[in-house]
C-alpha cells in the first residue's frame, strides 16, 4: 500500500520483528476502539519497556492503578478530539497533535507547556509500541520550538525568611497538656516530620505518602545526612529512582517520629512499611489530607494562601539548590526528573509577598 505523505500508517508493524502479540494481532483495534485499545496496553509490560528511563535494578514495574486511571483520562481527552477532526489514532498527524496541544479557549492556553509535554509523550509511546514510523507525536515534540511557547506562570517559592516561619507553624503538641496515652497526638508529630521532609528533601507528596521504611537510609554522612532513596514503589510510577539526601536538620525532625514509629509497631501492632502512615492500621495518607496540613501551617505562618502546598515547598528546595550552584543536571537527578530542561524551569519560581494586613 502506498503511504500518504504527511499520514501515519500501521505499514510495517506486521513485518516488524517485535514479539508483541498485543501490537501485532488488532492493530486496527486503535482506530475502532483506541480508548479500550490503551486500556489493554496501559498495564503492560510493553507500556513499562516505552518509558524513557527504567529503574536502577532495571526491572520493569507496571504503572499503578492511580496513573493508569491518569493516563487512560488523558488519552480519553486526546482520543474525543482526534474523533472531533474526523480522524482516527492512525491518520493524525503531527501538525493536529501540535493543534491538540496548542488548543486555546478564550484567550488562554488550555495546557501549560508541561503539560502539553505528557500529553504527547503518552502518544509517542503508543505509537512507538506499534512501531508506527514516522512517530507523529515524536515529530510534534521535536517540531515545538521551546523557546518561542508562552511561558507558564511561574511557580511560588518561599524566601528564607518565609521558610523558616513555615518552619515556626509546624504542628506541635498543645502545652500542658497531659497524654491519656503515650501515643496521643501522634498524627501532629507525624504531620510534622512529613513537612520537614519535604521541604528539606524536595519530595512530592505522592512521593512522601508513599515512602517506605526500608527507603531511609541507616548510614549518616559526615555532614549528619542521611539518604532516602526513592523508588516508584507505592508512588507515582513516573517517579524515576533516584536518591536524595535528607540534611542533618530533616533528619533531627525525622528520628523521633521514626522511634515513636517503632513503638507503636511493638505496642500497637501497627502494620505496613509506610512512613507517614494513615492510621493505626497501616493505611496510606492520601494527598488531599496532606494538602489541607500544609495549608494549615502556611495559614498558622502568616503566609499568603494562594499555591500553598505541597509543590511549593518542593520549588523552595529545588530553587535554593540551583541558587546554592548545583547544575539543572545534578537538580535533575536529585529530583528525579527525566529532562535537564524540567530542573532548569526552577530558577523561574517567584516569591510571593505576604499579604497586606
Amino acid at each position: 500500500m502506498p503511504r500518504n505523505r504527511g499520514l501515519i500508517t500501521f505499514s510495517g508493524i506486521l513485518g516488524s520483528n517485535s514479539t508483541s502479540v498485543f501490537a501485532m494481532k488488532n492493530p486496527t483495534s486503535w482506530d475502532s476502539d483506541p480508548v479500550q485499545a490503551f486500556k489493554e496496553f496501559v498495564g503492560t509490560d510493553a507500556f513499562a519497556k516505552t518509558a524513557q528511563r527504567l529503574p536502577a535494578d532495571g526491572m520493569l514495574r507496571s504503572v499503578s492503578s492511580e496513573s493508569a486511571r491518569t493516563y487512560i483520562s488523558m488519552f480519553s481527552n486526546v482520543s474525543a478530539w482526534i474523533a472531533d477532526q474526523g480522524k482516527t489514532f492512525s491518520t493524525v498527524t503531527h501538525g493536529d497533535l501540535a493543534r491538540f496541544v496548542n488548543r486555546v479557549d478564550g484567550g488562554k492556553r488550555v495546557l501549560n507547556s508541561k503539560i502539553e509535554y505528557r500529553y504527547l509523550r503518552l502518544l509517542e509511546r503508543c505509537y512507538q509500541h506499534l512501531g508506527v514510523t514516522p512517530n507523529p507525536a515524536k515529530q510534534a515534540i521535536l517540531a515545538t520550538d521551546r523557546t518561542e511557547l508562552p511561558k507558564d506562570d511561574a511557580g511560588r517559592t518561599l524566601s528564607p525568611e518565609q521558610l523558616q516561619r513555615f518552619f515556626d507553624a509546624l504542628p506541635a503538641d498543645p502545652p500542658r497538656r497531659r497524654r491519656v496515652s503515650d501515643f496521643d497526638g501522634w498524627k501532629r508529630r507525624r504531620d510534622r516530620a512529613m513537612q520537614v521532609v519535604m521541604a528539606l528533601a524536595g519530595l512530592r507528596v505522592a512521593e512522601a505518602i508513599g515512602l517506605l521504611v526500608h527507603e531511609v537510609g541507616h548510614q549518616v554522612a559526615l555532614d549528619g545526612s542521611v539518604d532516602l532513596t526513592i523508588t516508584p514503589e507505592e508512588k507515582h510510577d513516573t517517579s524515576y529512582e533516584h536518591v536524595t539526601p535528607l540534611p542533618r536538620e530533616g533528619m533531627a525532625e525525622l528520628r523521633p517520629w521514626l522511634d515513636e514509629r517503632a513503638r507503636m509497631v511493638e505496642q500497637l501492632a501497627l502494620p505496613g512499611e509506610f512512613v507517614f502512615p494513615a492510621n493505626v492500621e497501616g493505611g496510606k495518607m492520601t494527598k488531599k489530607t496532606v494538602y489541607k496540613q500544609i495549608r494549615a501551617t502556611f495559614e498558622r505562618a502568616g503566609l499568603d494562601m494562594s499555591r500553598a502546598g505541597g509543590r511549593t515547598l518542593r520549588n523552595t528546595f529545588a530553587k535554593g539548590q540551583l541558587d546554592n550552584g548545583a547544575t539543572p543536571d545534578e537538580l535533575k537527578d536529585v529530583l528525579g526528573l527525566a529532562l535537564e530542561r524540567s530542573a532548569a524551569d526552577y530558577k523561574f519560581t517567584r516569591i510571593k509577598d505576604d499579604p497586606k494586613k
